[in-house]
């Protein structure tokens, strides 16, 4: 197994601000951009090409990556002119496999953090003969996914919607993204068109009679795709919980990119990053976020769970809890934000403007 996909073309609209300038893979967790540790865990596992089926801000991705030698990879761009879906851009990367029609080949969604053992995930596609396999995760609650039963030995039932009412919850085991293709079954992906895996290409191959294996791998597995999951995901990834070759530094408490400067009485804690260039003044409290390159948090702000966009600036006193700060905004002194609140890129906020709570 030598070969990958990652998809990585979405827009990422469920966590703008952040994604207005950078495409969703690229936004900074553990101090480097997303899609470094999904490459690096591919490469771990034996992965050396890899083609990235971009679309929403494509230009980004290979200035950063180049041929990703410097990984130890092969990696190749493929830019889709109109989104294709998750199967569309599958078919649409296909010229660019070296693989044989019965080899496998890895596909990757580009915003899952998880601690799939891929190689467990190659070797069960191999041993079971399969079509397709697929990382099947269990969740406690699985309202808000598609299900996917399975027999005895793994061999997927029946691909399921939400469910609406109990009844129809049948099982905990949810589609986790991340698959694994004969070669030859991608070329029967429908191309040129938006193609959707999860709801036409695994129920119409299933319909078929093709085999779809499920392995179950409750690892770690986290969906990146809110603001708040994000934050949460990068806290993990600096404090070990979730496995990446890639962490700039050993895992704590906290990581602090070398160019960053933090005040000596500041307290950082939870998985806080603090990126390039980024200052954190006196007196300042930040548990579990992430302040990307360049920004300023001035003396006594106190910030949890939150994200602060690159060139962004918090004010003095100000408490942000939960929220996120897109790229080049002002947080005025004295300002209380409090969860899912959204601060859009070079907005400013005036000194003591939005509270929650008494100013005194």
């Amino acid at each position: 197994m030598t070969e990958a996909i990652l998809l990585v073309g979405g827009k990422g609209t469920r966590l703008r601000p952040l994604t207005v300038h950078t495409p969703k893979p690229m936004v900074p967790a553990a101090g480097v951009p997303f899609l470094t540790h999904q490459l690096a865990r591919a490469r771990a596992a034996g992965v050396d090409h890899i083609v990235l089926a971009t679309s929403y801000l494509a230009e980004v991705f290979e200035p950063y990556f180049g041929d990703g030698s410097a990984l130890g990879l092969h990696i190749e761009y493929v830019t889709e002119d109109e989104p294709l879906g998750t199967g569309g851009a599958i078919r649409n990367v296909a010229g660019r496999l070296h693989s044989g029609p019965e080899d496998p080949v890895l596909v990757f969604n580009g915003d899952i953090l998880t601690g799939l053992d891929i190689r467990r995930l190659v070797h069960t596609h191999a041993s079971t003969g399969a079509d397709v396999s697929l990382h099947l995760t269990q969740v406690t609650d699985p309202r808000a996914y598609g299900l996917v039963p399975t027999d005895d030995t793994g061999r997927v039932l029946a691909f399921l919607e939400k469910p609406q009412t109990p009844e129809e919850i049948v099982t905990d085991q949810i589609n986790a993204g991340a698959y694994v293709f004969r070669r030859s079954v991608i070329d029967t992906i429908p191309a040129g068109r938006p193609v959707s895996v999860e709801r036409e290409t695994f129920p119409d191959l299933l319909s078929a009679g093709a085999h779809l294996q499920g392995m179950v791998d409750s690892t770690y597995w986290l969906d990146l795709g809110t603001p708040a999951a994000f934050v949460r995901g990068s806290a993990d990834l600096v404090m070990g919980r979730a496995p990446s070759p890639a962490v700039p530094g050993r895992c704590g408490d906290r990581l602090v990119l070398p160019t960053a400067r933090v005040a000596p009485d500041a307290k950082l804690t939870g998985g806080t990053v603090v990126g390039e260039g980024a200052f954190v003044a006196e007196g300042v409290r930040v548990f579990g976020s992430t302040i990307l390159p360049g920004a300023v948090i001035e003396p006594g702000a106190v910030i949890t769970d939150s994200l602060i966009g690159s060139r962004a600036r918090v004010g003095e006193r100000s408490v942000l809890t939960g929220t996120v700060i897109g790229d080049g905004a002002v947080v005025g002194a004295d300002n209380e934000l409090r969860t899912g609140a959204r601060v859009w890129c070079d907005a400013n906020i005036p000194p003591a403007a939005l509270r929650f709570s008494s100013d005194q």
